[in-house]
């Protein structure tokens, strides 16, 4: 049901400064947040509005138009999800650590590498195997399992694990200055190391009040690591490396290594604003504060403001003559503050109070430290090198080590870890300017509200800007995948390629294009993408779609007429929309998602020209039969609710927000209803729904694609553990590691296709067969499988499942796997006797369909599977 919401570990933070978006590319792009009066918002520039509404006397056409306009400007392939649209389960994610963030999505290596505990629990279990310690570096640690406590930790090797191989293996990427870095870590005590590495897993921008750091089990004397982590370093020279990065004029200075280095900063020479200061207090001490003061607000965030503006416009009132009794290390800090022990007061503040505020939070809070930065992105770069990827977790850390020594089976396959994922040092830091150039725009685009004229005129700058490198690495990358790869080979690697990135933003300045009726460039740019093919496949439909759109309603104003009256044109140029349209269905790397709407649109067009019937394409074979409404009737079950208000309104939001969803009620909790099948037992409404079917002769489970999962991991596991170099990076994994990607499909495309032919001809039991025999004793982790499913259920699915539509549905998830996991219908039904499977969405009465749910039924209802959404409807509702 929907798209649903998990937990983010609090720790989750993304490599150099690609910040992680809501969710897939483009989430927030054209939600409509309102401007303030005060904002001056420049009304005048023509925006698509977040929604259609059909004006009176408009003609069909028009209003087809504008719908494909804002969906193309403002619509999002995974949009969030709306009050009163289907989640993909009642089930909330139990995956929260103390700061309770939620995150979205795993990243590709945590994708890859098998479910084990990741949780404090598994850890200690781990670490207090007990062992004896003496003379095991790390790599004897995660051999033979042993940690001591005080003496070693799973979090410093898996450190250690990651600097070790990415400088054995790609040296060349650092530079002098760097190497040395590394080395004075290696050199640092195992106390001031774990300090290290814990911060590093935390929000590393922020400071830290060294007096609540709770590592006190593993740091004997905490003083003394935090001196060494502030100690300072002198560097050699660093090596100048030539810059390429369009779109960024130089590159952040706290990226930068200088002359000289400290692995944390001091709260002492370092926090002298307000802004900075205040940050650090918790609520009940910023009430104390600003009582003193005096000093209105309700939450932190009204008083934070009423305390800054104090600061700004009140004058001093003698506070420069007041004594403090308090800490050493709050004389300290109001010493650095200050610079000046005598007067209190900086001389460049005057009067103002913002000094005194600043050394009234240091004596509250007493020192703190933060990551220096430059030392930080540094470590983050290693990271990036080391997983494969531009986002990692605390459990990217812990899950690679976690997976090495537990207890289980893995597939066969061939470890190939490439050395060669960037080539040169500078082509490293290109692609690292190229994520921070591709932030930027994102910015711009999604996390502002309504995107101003100014802030597009930005985006087209910088797409200007990228747009001639993007043709130079564009066909250096064309070179090697004619000359220097072997088949699929470069597919995984490019997306670590500045074009990747930089064909994202050149995808991004279409759509800005369009907005400023740049109509004749943006067709042109459509062309160029797709005349490409080894970037971003995934896109290529919605490309020809917006291509096809062009030519059909504003091309022919934009180019020559040749000789042709204006309805010639016009002709002409539909024509070409309709070429546009066949090339797309018979694109190999178009995906099977974006067939439909071309094929609505050849038919559109083919009426339009008046194109004879017996000429025609005939889709009549993929033809969508609409879901069948059904109305289960059943008995509800009301729980009496917890007297206080605020606390019930605090769960109704914990669900992600999602409003009343199937199966909840309005605040957000779990329905519960009464099951006939089983004495009337309590259960939950897909359950419920599930006896109703089972009572009509159907066998049936609520998966929610697990099933779908199942059976493609059983029909494709040799597919997916086909050699293809660079996506098997360790031993212990579950899948290649581009499986959620793009590159996927088609770095395996003959493979895939045999696979799905044999499928299509009915041979799906005898391979499903195989594999159980050869897999399931020893529970093989592989992606997906569920092996608790019994093999008798399996057989009869896939006997029940047309050959065709079993294909078609195993070829959307090979194609799209990482986007599809959601969104497929709760209920998985078949009938042996009438040799039939079906589909069942639950939903309440006043539910919407979710695009991906949409998706899904428009891919089953087309290869000839019967879905239906199935109403839940109380009739008696009970109390208990």
């Amino acid at each position: 049901m929907g798209d649903k919401v998990e937990k983010e570990h609090s720790t989750l933070h993304t490599i150099t400064l690609n910040i992680q978006s809501p969710a897939s590319h483009n989430q927030m792009l054209g939600q409509r947040i309102s401007h303030p009066a005060s904002t001056n918002f420049d009304q005048d520039f023509e925006i698509p509005a977040a929604k259609r509404r059909k004006r009176v006397g408009s003609s069909e056409s028009l209003s087809l138009l504008q719908k494909e306009e804002e969906e193309w400007y403002g619509g999002s392939p995974e949009p969030v999800s709306r009050p009163n649209e289907i989640r993909d389960s009642e089930a909330e994610s139990e995956d929260e650590d103390e700061g309770g963030v939620p995150h979205s999505s795993q990243t590709e290596l945590e994708s890859a590498l098998p479910p084990v505990k990741t949780d404090k629990e598994a850890i200690a279990e781990y670490e207090a195997t007990r062992a004896a310690e003496a003379g095991l570096d790390f790599k004897d640690r995660l051999g033979q399992r042993k940690w001591v406590q005080g003496k070693s930790s799973i979090y410093v090797d898996a450190f250690f694990l990651a600097l070790e191989t990415v400088l054995d293996e790609e040296s060349h990427l650092f530079d002098e200055a760097e190497t040395a870095v590394f080395q004075q870590w290696k050199d640092l005590s195992y106390e001031g190391q774990y300090l290290y590495v814990r911060l590093f897993l935390r929000k590393t921008a922020a400071w830290h009040r060294i007096n609540r750091l709770k590592y006190y089990g593993d740091i004997a004397d905490l003083n003394t690591a935090v001196d060494e982590l502030l100690q300072v370093h002198s560097l050699p020279a660093a090596t100048v490396t030539e810059r390429i990065a369009p779109g960024e004029a130089e590159p952040p200075e706290d990226t930068v290594l200088g002359e000289s280095f400290t692995f944390a900063d001091s709260s002492t020479d370092h926090i002298d604003t307000l802004e900075e200061a205040s940050s650090l207090l918790l609520l009940e001490e910023l009430k104390t504060l600003a009582k003193e003061a005096k000093v209105p607000g309700k939450n932190k965030r009204e008083l934070l403001q009423a305390l800054r503006k104090t600061s700004q416009h009140q004058g001093g009132l003698g506070w420069s003559g007041l004594k403090r009794s308090d800490t050493e290390e709050s004389v300290k800090s109001e010493k650095s503050v200050d610079g000046n022990e005598e007067t209190g007061l900086s001389s460049g503040l005057g009067t103002n109070r913002d000094s005194h505020f600043v050394r009234k939070i240091l004596a509250i809070t007493g020192p703190c430290i933060r990551l220096s930065s430059a030392v930080l992105k540094l470590f983050e770069r290693v990271h990036l090198v080391f997983y494969r990827s531009i986002e990692w977790t605390e459990k990217s850390l812990t899950t690679i080590i976690l997976a090495r020594i537990s207890r289980r089976n893995f597939p066969e396959y061939i470890v190939s870890r490439s050395n060669n994922i960037f080539p040169s040092r500078s082509a490293l830091l290109e692609f690292e300017a190229s994520i921070r150039t591709q932030f930027a725009v994102d910015t711009i685009l999604e996390f502002n509200g309504t995107v101003t004229k100014d802030g597009l005129q930005k985006v087209k700058c910088i797409f200007e800007e990228v747009y001639p490198r993007w043709l130079t690495i564009l066909a250096d990358e064309q070179r090697k995948e004619d000359r220097v790869y072997e088949s699929g080979e470069g597919a995984y690697l490019r997306r670590f390629s500045p074009a990747w990135v930089y064909t994202r933003i050149v995808h991004k300045g279409t759509s800005v294009l369009g907005r400023f009726k740049e109509h004749k460039r943006e067709h042109q740019l459509l062309c160029e993408l797709l005349d490409q093919h080894l970037f971003h496949a995934a896109r290529r439909g919605a490309w020809y779609q917006r291509r096809a759109l062009l030519e059909e309603h504003y091309m022919h104003a934009l180019s020559p007429h040749e000789g042709r009256d204006e309805e010639a044109q016009k002709k002409h140029w539909k024509q070409i929309a309709l070429r546009t349209c066949e090339d797309g269905l018979q694109d190999r790397d178009c995906h099977l998602i974006y067939h439909h709407d071309l094929q609505k649109r050849i038919a559109k067009l083919e009426r339009q020209l008046n194109i004879p019937k017996r000429l025609q394409h005939d889709f009549g074979h993929v033809r969508l039969a609409k879901p069948l409404e059904r109305h289960v009737q059943g008995t509800r079950v009301e729980k009496p609710r917890p007297p206080s208000r605020n606390n019930n309104a605090r769960r109704g939001s914990s669900g992600g927000g999602t409003g009343d969803a199937a199966g909840t009620s309005r605040r957000g909790a779990k329905t519960i209803w009464l099951d006939p099948l089983e004495d009337d037992g309590e259960c939950s409404v897909e359950a419920m729904c599930l006896s109703f079917y089972r009572s009509q002769g159907w066998k049936g489970y609520h998966s929610e694609g697990g099933i779908i999962r199942t059976l493609f991991g059983y029909l494709f596991a040799d597919v997916l553990f086909t050699y293809v170099p660079n996506v098997f990076q360790t031993a212990f994994q579950t899948c290649p590691l581009d499986l959620h990607t793009d590159a996927f499909y088609p770095s395996r495309f003959s493979e895939i296709h045999a696979r799905l032919n044999a499928v299509s001809n009915g041979e799906g039991v005898g391979i499903l067969k195989r594999v159980y025999e050869t897999e399931k004793e020893k529970q093989t982790c592989v992606v997906g499988v569920d092996w608790g499913f019994e093999l008798a259920d399996l057989v009869e699915i896939v006997e029940c499942f047309a050959g065709e539509a079993l294909s078609t549905v195993c070829k959307v998830m090979a194609q799209e796997y990482g986007q599809r996991g959601g969104g497929i219908p709760d209920l998985f039904l078949w009938d042996k006797g009438r040799g039939e499977v079906m589909f069942a969405e639950v939903k309440s009465e006043n539910d919407r369909l979710s695009d991906t749910q949409r998706l899904w039924i428009d891919v089953l209802s087309g290869a000839g599977v019967k879905v239906e959404l199935c109403n839940a409807v109380a009739k008696e509702v009970v109390l208990r």
